[in-house]
């Protein structure tokens, strides 16, 4: 399982890390929940390994034409 072995290898544990770490994970999760995600897990997987797909559903785009940018 490579994502859990990626995690388990993670040196972000100490500090105040973890803490800042698991409010990201539950932002992103809610996130996807009011876009309508019913499986987070299957949809997390799909976002690692193609990481613009997440970012183009929050709207977030590298476009430098984009509005606002």
């Amino acid at each position: 399982m490579k994502n859990a072995a990626a995690e388990d290898a993670s040196t972000v544990h100490t500090g105040t890390a973890p803490r800042a770490m698991a409010a990201f994970r539950n932002l992103a999760i809610g996130a996807l929940k009011i876009l309508g995600a019913d499986n987070i897990a299957k949809i997390t997987r799909a976002i690692y390994h193609k990481p613009e797909h997440g970012l183009r559903n929050l709207n977030i785009t590298a476009d430098s034409d984009a509005p606002g940018t």
